[in-house]
């Protein structure tokens, strides 16, 4: 199953990321590979079983209202929003860790992936999307009559 294709660039910006979080440095909003603008993209783990894979997306504090999983020509995109909301605004905010805005992840479907049966869910903070795998037509052995 092919994930995404090599950038690079792309490389380089996974360590630019790390390295500005490790010394708590905020990021301008990013562009994502559709050229979107993307604030943070959330873990993905991508598993398989022998009837589907599993894209599971770690989307903590995303309501699924602000989740919208796509197909097109053969990519699978999740896309959303993390929203920063104040409970009580006489809360004083000493340190906020948490990525907060827009975030896209594009994921390149298998060849026997049925996009038509593609369904997602989302529970406890982790958006699990199905991806059925084709029914591929048995070989049928067929008797030839020797004359």
């Amino acid at each position: 199953m092919t994930l995404v294709n090599w950038s690079p660039l792309r490389e380089l910006d996974d360590i630019f990321e790390r390295y500005n979080r490790i010394f708590h440095r905020s990021l301008p909003a990013a562009t994502g590979e559709t050229g979107e603008v993307v604030q943070w993209r959330p873990a993905a783990n991508i598993s398989e079983t022998d009837k589907e894979y599993i894209i599971k997306a770690e989307l903590p504090e995303v309501e699924k209202k602000d989740v919208q999983v796509t197909v097109q020509e053969g990519v699978i995109t999740i896309r959303g929003e993390r929203r920063f909301e104040r409970s009580d605004e006489s809360e004083k905010q000493h340190r906020v860790e948490s990525f907060y805005g827009s975030f896209a992840r594009s994921f390149t479907l298998p060849a026997d992936a049925d996009e038509k049966r593609i369904y997602a869910e989302s529970k406890d903070g982790v958006l699990k999307v199905h991806i059925p795998k084709a029914e591929v037509a048995q070989p049928k052995q067929v008797q030839i009559q020797v004359k």
